[in-house]
């Protein structure tokens, strides 16, 4: 019998360069964050949790009532066997997010897209709990920008060493922020395609400011949001598992939508949360 010989590929398989040089590889995000059935406590038994129970049958009815404005519903009334229910079954989704300087709002997605769980804190006590159902918060925008510079300072009388490439981009955001309106289609520079020094980074965030909303996103790898100081302007970084930095955008919108659920998210919470009360309640 003849032996058929087969190629191999991948990495290894290749001889090494004759200067020792190896190709290196981008490390890639490792895995990725997926649905699964809350697990919860077995000495939750349903006859104490009648609070828990009217709490999501309401929720089902703002998920099924959704994009209609529902208020948001209080949880700070819970006593601590239903508050540990709730926070048990609803877990933590991808989404977290810090709003405010000195009284903070905590916001954290649940494990249903599209559910959010807001916390007022004063230091580190609680002073409001609720749950509110959207695509977004809509806190979000209004602490973000509410103190917000309408426009980037461009005097470019006196550049830093090393400034080369932030100017026309400083130009190019004010021209944009100038004309934007809320809903429109975000506008999106990638700095990680351009030619920019530490200085000309150093140089945007000076101008930028730092505002008062920070978000992290963690679905496939890390994506940090933060808004600036200069109104509808957001810096987004995403990162691999490795914590490399691999895109790096300046963005003109209301939130960024990496941030956001989808209204098909919300259907499909909907869903998933009959599923959960068939089984625990």
């Amino acid at each position: 019998m003849t032996s058929i010989s087969l190629p191999i590929f991948g990495q290894g398989s290749q001889p090494a360069e004759e200067d020792g040089v190896e190709l290196e590889y981008l490390a890639m995000p490792e895995e990725m964050i997926t649905y699964r059935m809350p697990q919860i406590s077995s000495d939750l038994h349903t006859a104490d949790l009648a609070q828990a129970k009217t709490t999501f049958l309401q929720l089902e009815q703002n998920l099924a009532d959704y994009p209609a404005n529902s208020p948001a519903i209080d949880l700070i009334t819970l006593d601590q066997t239903n508050r540990r229910f709730v926070d048990e079954l609803l877990g933590e989704g991808e989404v977290s997010m810090i709003c405010g300087s000195v009284q903070k709002l905590r916001i954290q997605e649940s494990v249903l897209a599209g559910v959010w769980r807001l916390q007022q804190l004063n230091g580190k006590q609680i002073v409001s709990d609720a749950l509110d159902v959207g695509i977004i918060p809509h806190q979000v925008a209004q602490l973000a920008f509410a103190d917000a510079s309408s426009r980037i300072d461009t005097d470019m009388s006196a550049l830093p060493d090393g400034v080369m490439n932030a100017p026309p981009l400083l130009a190019e955001l004010n021209a944009k922020i100038t004309k934007y309106q809320p809903g429109d289609e975000a506008h999106i520079i990638n700095l990680s395609l351009l030619p920019q020094t530490e200085q000309d980074l150093t140089f945007l965030q000076q101008r930028l400011g730092m505002g008062v909303v920070t978000i992290l996103s963690r679905g496939y790898g890390n994506c940090r949001i933060t808004a600036t100081s200069t109104r509808n302007v957001w810096w987004v970084q995403y990162f691999n598992s490795q914590d490399t930095l691999i895109l790096n955008t300046l963005e003109v919108s209301d939130v960024p939508s990496v941030a956001c659920a989808s209204p098909e998210d919300i259907t499909d919470s909907y869903q998933r949360l009959q599923e959960i009360l068939k089984v625990y309640l």
